[in-house]
Protein backbone atom coordinates (compact mmCIF):
# COMPACT_ATOMS: atom_id res chain seq x y z
CA UNK A 1 0.00 0.00 0.00
CA UNK A 2 1.13 3.51 -0.76
CA UNK A 3 1.32 6.13 2.04
CA UNK A 4 1.69 9.59 1.47
CA UNK A 5 4.53 11.02 4.28
CA UNK A 6 4.81 14.07 5.48
CA UNK A 7 5.64 13.49 9.04
CA UNK A 8 7.90 10.81 10.42
CA UNK A 9 9.07 9.96 13.90
CA UNK A 10 12.92 8.69 13.78
CA UNK A 11 15.29 7.33 16.61
CA UNK A 12 18.38 4.89 16.75
CA UNK A 13 16.49 2.33 18.45
CA UNK A 14 12.67 1.88 17.50
CA UNK A 15 11.37 -0.87 19.58
CA UNK A 16 8.27 -1.66 20.88
CA UNK A 17 8.46 0.89 23.45
CA UNK A 18 9.11 3.99 20.99
CA UNK A 19 6.76 2.34 18.86
CA UNK A 20 4.01 2.22 21.33
CA UNK A 21 4.66 6.03 22.12
CA UNK A 22 3.73 6.66 18.21
CA UNK A 23 0.78 5.61 18.46
CA UNK A 24 0.14 7.68 22.04
CA UNK A 25 1.51 10.77 20.49
CA UNK A 26 -1.36 9.67 17.42
CA UNK A 27 -4.37 8.48 18.96
CA UNK A 28 -3.84 11.48 22.27
CA UNK A 29 -1.93 14.32 20.71
CA UNK A 30 -3.33 13.89 17.37
CA UNK A 31 0.74 14.03 15.67
CA UNK A 32 -0.39 12.60 12.58
CA UNK A 33 2.58 11.01 11.89
CA UNK A 34 2.78 8.73 8.99
CA UNK A 35 5.54 6.60 9.27
CA UNK A 36 8.43 5.46 11.59
CA UNK A 37 11.89 5.71 11.13
CA UNK A 38 14.71 3.47 12.71
CA UNK A 39 18.26 3.54 12.48
CA UNK A 40 19.23 0.30 13.74
CA UNK A 41 17.93 -3.22 11.31
CA UNK A 42 14.65 -4.77 12.51
CA UNK A 43 12.96 -7.44 11.15
CA UNK A 44 14.30 -9.13 8.02
CA UNK A 45 17.03 -6.39 7.87
CA UNK A 46 18.28 -7.61 11.12
CA UNK A 47 18.43 -11.29 10.84
CA UNK A 48 20.21 -10.41 7.12
CA UNK A 49 22.43 -7.78 8.78
CA UNK A 50 25.86 -10.44 8.34
CA UNK A 51 25.21 -10.34 4.55
CA UNK A 52 25.93 -6.52 4.29
CA UNK A 53 28.87 -7.58 5.90
CA UNK A 54 30.66 -8.33 2.49
CA UNK A 55 30.90 -4.73 1.29
CA UNK A 56 33.95 -4.74 3.96
CA UNK A 57 36.08 -6.73 2.05
CA UNK A 58 35.87 -4.32 -1.30
CA UNK A 59 36.56 -1.62 1.35
CA UNK A 60 39.70 -3.08 2.48
CA UNK A 61 40.44 -3.81 -1.20
CA UNK A 62 40.23 -0.35 -1.82
CA UNK A 63 43.15 0.40 0.78
CA UNK A 64 45.45 -2.16 -0.41
CA UNK A 65 44.27 -5.46 1.16
CA UNK A 66 44.75 -8.46 -1.48
CA UNK A 67 40.66 -8.77 -1.73
CA UNK A 68 41.15 -12.96 -0.94
CA UNK A 69 42.72 -12.39 2.02
CA UNK A 70 39.73 -9.73 3.08
CA UNK A 71 37.68 -12.09 1.62
CA UNK A 72 38.70 -15.41 3.35
CA UNK A 73 39.11 -13.38 6.98
CA UNK A 74 35.09 -11.64 6.72
CA UNK A 75 34.00 -14.86 5.71
CA UNK A 76 35.11 -16.18 8.94
CA UNK A 77 33.43 -12.96 10.85
CA UNK A 78 30.17 -13.33 8.89
CA UNK A 79 29.65 -16.94 9.92
CA UNK A 80 30.07 -15.90 13.72
CA UNK A 81 27.49 -12.78 13.01
CA UNK A 82 25.19 -14.87 11.59
CA UNK A 83 25.06 -17.30 14.19
CA UNK A 84 24.82 -14.91 16.57
CA UNK A 85 21.81 -13.54 15.43
CA UNK A 86 20.29 -16.93 14.56
CA UNK A 87 18.21 -16.64 18.04
CA UNK A 88 17.51 -13.47 17.71
CA UNK A 89 13.55 -11.98 18.24
CA UNK A 90 13.97 -9.97 15.03
CA UNK A 91 10.13 -9.04 14.32
CA UNK A 92 9.17 -8.18 17.58
CA UNK A 93 9.24 -4.14 16.90
CA UNK A 94 7.58 -5.01 13.29
CA UNK A 95 5.21 -7.23 14.45
CA UNK A 96 4.10 -3.79 17.00
CA UNK A 97 4.23 -1.77 14.23
CA UNK A 98 1.78 -4.03 11.88
CA UNK A 99 -0.46 -4.96 14.49
CA UNK A 100 -0.56 -1.48 15.91
CA UNK A 101 -1.32 -0.15 11.59
CA UNK A 102 1.84 2.39 11.72
CA UNK A 103 4.42 2.02 8.75
CA UNK A 104 8.04 1.31 9.73
CA UNK A 105 11.36 1.21 7.93
CA UNK A 106 14.93 1.26 8.58
CA UNK A 107 17.74 2.60 7.46
CA UNK A 108 21.08 1.07 8.61
CA UNK A 109 23.93 0.74 5.78
CA UNK A 110 22.93 3.59 3.97
CA UNK A 111 23.15 5.85 6.81
CA UNK A 112 26.22 4.38 7.66
CA UNK A 113 27.80 4.95 3.94
CA UNK A 114 27.35 8.20 3.84
CA UNK A 115 29.12 8.90 7.15
CA UNK A 116 31.83 6.99 5.92
CA UNK A 117 32.12 9.03 3.00
CA UNK A 118 31.81 12.30 4.44
CA UNK A 119 34.47 11.47 7.62
CA UNK A 120 37.00 10.03 4.58
CA UNK A 121 36.36 13.72 2.36
CA UNK A 122 36.56 15.88 5.40
CA UNK A 123 39.63 13.99 6.25
CA UNK A 124 41.00 14.31 2.84
CA UNK A 125 40.47 17.98 2.81
CA UNK A 126 41.41 19.08 5.92
CA UNK A 127 44.95 16.45 6.27
CA UNK A 128 45.34 16.63 9.70
CA UNK A 129 48.94 15.59 10.97
CA UNK A 130 47.83 14.49 14.53
CA UNK A 131 45.50 12.72 16.47
CA UNK A 132 44.72 15.85 18.55
CA UNK A 133 44.13 17.49 14.38
CA UNK A 134 41.27 14.37 14.15
CA UNK A 135 40.03 15.03 17.69
CA UNK A 136 39.46 18.90 16.60
CA UNK A 137 37.95 17.80 13.34
CA UNK A 138 35.65 15.33 14.91
CA UNK A 139 34.76 17.55 17.52
CA UNK A 140 33.57 20.24 15.38
CA UNK A 141 30.82 18.42 13.60
CA UNK A 142 27.88 19.02 15.11
CA UNK A 143 26.26 15.63 16.24
CA UNK A 144 29.89 15.27 17.47
CA UNK A 145 29.33 18.17 19.68
CA UNK A 146 26.31 17.31 20.53
CA UNK A 147 27.30 13.78 22.34
CA UNK A 148 30.69 15.53 23.77
CA UNK A 149 28.02 17.58 25.87
CA UNK A 150 26.16 14.36 27.06
CA UNK A 151 29.48 12.89 28.06
CA UNK A 152 29.87 10.81 25.05
CA UNK A 153 32.64 12.51 23.10
CA UNK A 154 35.39 10.79 20.63
CA UNK A 155 38.14 9.16 22.38
CA UNK A 156 42.10 8.71 21.08
CA UNK A 157 41.87 5.04 22.16
CA UNK A 158 45.36 4.08 21.22
CA UNK A 159 48.11 6.60 20.20
CA UNK A 160 48.17 9.89 22.03
CA UNK A 161 47.61 13.31 20.97
CA UNK A 162 50.75 14.21 19.13
CA UNK A 163 50.79 11.22 17.27
CA UNK A 164 51.09 11.28 13.45
CA UNK A 165 47.65 10.17 11.64
CA UNK A 166 49.52 9.35 8.77
CA UNK A 167 46.95 6.86 6.49
CA UNK A 168 43.38 7.16 7.93
CA UNK A 169 40.95 4.64 7.92
CA UNK A 170 37.42 5.21 8.12
CA UNK A 171 35.81 2.07 9.28
CA UNK A 172 31.80 3.25 9.36
CA UNK A 173 30.15 0.65 7.73
CA UNK A 174 29.22 -3.08 6.84
CA UNK A 175 26.69 -4.09 9.04
CA UNK A 176 29.09 -4.62 12.11
CA UNK A 177 32.76 -4.93 13.39
CA UNK A 178 35.04 -6.81 10.86
CA UNK A 179 37.38 -9.59 11.26
CA UNK A 180 39.44 -9.75 14.36
CA UNK A 181 42.55 -10.68 12.49
CA UNK A 182 42.35 -7.89 10.19
CA UNK A 183 44.69 -5.61 12.14
CA UNK A 184 48.06 -6.59 11.18
CA UNK A 185 46.65 -6.88 7.56
CA UNK A 186 45.74 -3.07 8.01
CA UNK A 187 49.54 -1.97 9.01
CA UNK A 188 50.90 -3.90 6.06
CA UNK A 189 49.08 -1.93 3.65
CA UNK A 190 50.04 1.66 5.19
CA UNK A 191 46.98 2.67 7.10
CA UNK A 192 47.98 4.30 10.53
CA UNK A 193 45.03 5.44 11.90
CA UNK A 194 41.64 3.75 12.32
CA UNK A 195 38.63 6.00 13.20
CA UNK A 196 36.09 3.84 13.96
CA UNK A 197 32.09 4.04 15.41
CA UNK A 198 33.40 1.65 18.24
CA UNK A 199 35.50 -1.35 18.54
CA UNK A 200 35.06 -4.30 21.09
CA UNK A 201 37.90 -5.21 23.40
CA UNK A 202 39.04 -7.80 21.43
CA UNK A 203 39.05 -6.02 18.26
CA UNK A 204 41.42 -3.07 20.06
CA UNK A 205 43.64 -5.61 21.67
CA UNK A 206 44.18 -6.25 18.31
CA UNK A 207 44.90 -3.30 16.64
CA UNK A 208 46.98 -2.22 19.47
CA UNK A 209 49.26 -5.26 18.85
CA UNK A 210 49.71 -3.81 15.24
CA UNK A 211 50.72 -0.96 16.34
CA UNK A 212 47.61 1.36 14.97
CA UNK A 213 46.08 4.22 16.09
CA UNK A 214 42.66 4.62 17.28
CA UNK A 215 40.12 6.69 17.73
CA UNK A 216 36.30 6.26 18.29
CA UNK A 217 34.34 8.56 16.94
CA UNK A 218 30.89 7.49 18.72
CA UNK A 219 28.56 5.10 17.84
CA UNK A 220 24.92 7.05 18.49
CA UNK A 221 27.02 10.35 17.35
CA UNK A 222 28.39 8.92 14.13
CA UNK A 223 24.61 6.89 13.75
CA UNK A 224 22.87 10.58 14.15
CA UNK A 225 25.66 12.19 11.58
CA UNK A 226 25.42 9.67 8.83
CA UNK A 227 21.31 9.92 9.25
CA UNK A 228 21.38 13.84 9.11
CA UNK A 229 23.15 13.35 6.34
CA UNK A 230 20.81 11.32 4.37
CA UNK A 231 18.34 13.05 5.20
CA UNK A 232 19.68 16.47 3.84
CA UNK A 233 19.86 14.97 0.40
CA UNK A 234 16.52 13.37 0.62
CA UNK A 235 14.67 16.25 1.91
CA UNK A 236 16.25 18.10 -1.39
CA UNK A 237 13.38 16.39 -3.16
CA UNK A 238 10.36 16.58 -0.57
CA UNK A 239 10.48 18.53 2.73
CA UNK A 240 9.53 16.30 5.85
CA UNK A 241 8.59 17.55 9.59
CA UNK A 242 10.74 15.21 12.03
CA UNK A 243 9.78 13.60 15.59
CA UNK A 244 12.98 12.59 16.93
CA UNK A 245 13.20 10.29 19.66
CA UNK A 246 15.84 7.58 20.67
CA UNK A 247 18.89 9.76 20.61
CA UNK A 248 18.28 11.06 17.36
CA UNK A 249 18.44 14.68 16.63
CA UNK A 250 17.61 16.69 13.08
CA UNK A 251 20.50 18.51 11.83
CA UNK A 252 20.55 20.25 9.06
CA UNK A 253 23.71 21.38 6.75
CA UNK A 254 23.76 24.85 5.46
CA UNK A 255 23.21 24.85 2.14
Amino acid sequence: MNTDVKKVITGIDMEVGEILLTYLLNKDLDQKIDLIISHHPEGFALAQLYDVMKLQADLLANYGITISVAEQLMEKRISEIERRLMPVNHNRAVDAARVLGIPMMCIHTPSDNCVTYYLKKTFEKDKPYKLKDVMKILKNIPEYKKLAKLQVPPKIVNGSEDSKCGKIFVDMTGGTEGSKEIYEKYAASGVSTLVSMHLSEEHLENAKKAKLNVVIAGHISSDILGLNLLFDELEKEEKLEFVCVSGFERIKRKK
